[in-house]
């Protein structure tokens, strides 16, 4: 019998990919917005692929700010563009 691999859908293209292929970021239970890239941190969390017109389309819904329930800073979507530049480069 074969292992479940974890779904989850990314903000920005809908599509439903492996967990562990996603970037996560999460609302913390202290109300900060940070990244988590060990998908381990407490709080509610919201997936994106690692594609920079998935990042602009996430962006321009707001369906970040809609799953996580608050708004985003713009360094967290720097720090999520950068993520996924070096992701592509390396």
């Amino acid at each position: 019998m074969q292992k479940k691999i974890p779904q989850r859908q990314c903000m920005g293209c809908r599509e439903r990919k492996e967990k562990r292929a996603m970037l996560r970021v999460v609302r913390c239970t202290d109300g900060e917005i940070r990244l988590d890239f060990s998908g381990k941190l407490n709080g509610r969390g919201a997936y994106v692929c690692p594609d920079i017109n998935c990042l602009v389309k996430a962006k321009k819904s707001r369906s970040l700010e809609r799953c996580l329930e608050t708004p985003i800073p713009e360094e967290v979507y720097s720090r999520l563009e950068k993520e996924m530049e070096s992701q592509n480069d390396g």
